[in-house]
């Protein structure tokens, strides 16, 4: 099998595998990034409204806003990353220049200083914005470049799935430990969990750096301008299929998010469970990693990303058979999400990289960073999407928080939050279900672009 050696030092590893502890190091990068997006979907909002008078109205207009900022600024720095040339990378120095702007403005956000306006919380939300994307985007890029080998690319996108996950555990055990202890104190939770993304982003962002040097760009062909290159991303059918593929899954993903509470609390009658369910799918969300990545090596990664998502319809529809009686058949098909947590994003961003290759191979042009950065918006985009989808829904089948549901209202509540994420994950797999782009076809690309940049290609078993 043909593997391009990016990294001087790691190429004669018979089994072209990573340092498991540099990629653990690396991966810590996605801790900031995870942790600040729980408290900024949840508490920044409720807070700012409650203690600082801000209206609901204008945070509504804000967070749209700040969304619609990702969709110009998101597509933009992976284009000029793609393009950056110096001694230290192209990703490095977006990472390097995006921490202290992503660090400065979550201690405004997470710590507000004196009177706090519309215009202020605006301008340190797009900054903060700014610098998230200017982080995450080129980390982005960077890890899906770091191995050219189709399983190894696997094996890094799995760290970075555990890191996040793992992340997203500990974020969510600090509200849970402070509702024990100060129930019902936003501000302290606002407080901790800032404190808590700024000593991950100080710790992470150093190690991440220092972990391994940058692959050696191949040589350029044509620069195209940035409407030629938007262009060829649109006509990319291989790409399209990955990103509706991922919005899919996301979709399903956002869906069951959006009401889980709703469905715990009501349908349940356990308002308690809410965060419990959460820790304990997250959870078993970090043992799953290491267990898709061997699926993922065996079977190779469309195949696997159809796995996991038909896993995940078999799981939702199971859901159909759980009552309020039958608690602990909930816990179990929460395990199993959590087992089957991520699994499609996994794969399917670890095939990015891969469908990036192929562009560069037709092209001459290097466009990780842009493939990379019109992901995370499909990410984006479905997360937003799903929010709208299921809250008109079930309001139109009866059910309101705000007063006793009958029934019926909450019958309908039950089939969205089962039957929404089923048709999500079943879309997904069909549309990534016999991908033409597999390990064999990789390895062929590999090894075409391997000749042409004049690197070494080695032939490992």
């Amino acid at each position: 099998m043909a593997t391009i050696p990016f990294l001087p030092g790691y190429a004669e590893k018979p089994s072209s595998q990573l340092p498991a502890g540099r990629l653990a190091a690396l991966s810590s990068l996605a801790w900031p990034m995870a942790t600040a997006g729980l408290p900024l979907g949840v508490l920044l909002p409720a807070i700012y409204a409650q203690q600082y008078g801000v209206s609901l109205a204008t945070l509504g207009f804000l967070f749209l806003v700040c969304r619609i900022w990702d969709a110009v600024t998101d597509p933009l720095i992976g284009a000029l990353s793609d393009r950056t040339r110096s001694r230290f990378g192209r990703r490095k120095p977006w990472i390097a220049a995006g921490a202290p702007v992503f660090g400065f403005f979550t201690f405004l956000l997470f710590f507000p200083q004196g009177e706090v306006t519309a215009l202020s919380l605006g301008l340190a939300l797009f900054a903060f914005y700014l610098g998230w994307t200017m982080i995450q985007i080129p980390f982005a890029a960077w890890t899906g470049e770091i191995s050219g080998e189709y399983h190894e690319r696997t094996r890094v996108q799995t760290f970075l799935h555990v890191s996040v996950a793992a992340a997203l555990f500990a974020s969510l055990l600090i509200p849970t430990f402070l509702d024990q202890v100060r129930p019902g104190d936003n501000a302290l939770k606002l407080t901790a969990m800032g404190s808590f993304v700024l000593l991950s982003l100080a710790i992470s962002v150093p190690l991440a750096l220092r972990s391994f040097p940058e692959p050696r760009p191949g040589p350029e062909g044509p620069r195209a301008g940035l409407r030629e290159t938007l262009r060829a991303v649109a006509s990319d059918r291989l790409l399209l299929r990955v990103l509706a593929s991922d919005f899919a899954v996301s979709l399903g993903q956002g869906i069951r998010a959006s009401l889980i509470v709703f469905y715990v609390t009501f349908v349940m009658g356990r308002p308690e469970w809410g965060a419990g369910l959460y820790l304990l799918q997250f959870a078993f969300g970090i043992a799953a990693g290491p267990i898709w990545l061997k699926i993922g090596r065996r079977y190779g990664k469309h195949r696997t990303a159809v796995a996991g998502e038909v896993a995940q319809v078999v799981i939702n529809l199971g859901l159909l058979a759980v009552t309020a009686n039958s608690f602990g058949l909930l816990l179990a098909l929460t395990i199993a999400q959590g087992l089957t947590q991520g699994s499609g994003n996994l794969m399917l961003r670890a095939i990015v990289a891969d469908v990036a290759d192929a562009k560069r191979l037709e092209t001459g042009q290097q466009v990780t960073g842009l493939y990379f950065s019109v992901f995370s918006l499909a990410n984006k985009a479905a997360t937003a999407a799903a929010i709208g989808i299921a809250f008109p829904l079930i309001a139109w089948l009866g059910f309101d928080p705000k007063v006793a549901n009958d029934p019926a209202a909450l019958a309908g509540l039950a089939a969205v939050f089962a039957l929404g994420p089923a048709i999500a994950h079943a879309l997904s797999a069909l549309l990534i279900f016999r991908f033409p782009l597999g390990e064999r076809e990789h390895a062929e690309i590999a090894a075409t672009l391997a000749r042409r940049d004049s690197i070494p290609v080695n032939h490992g078993a």
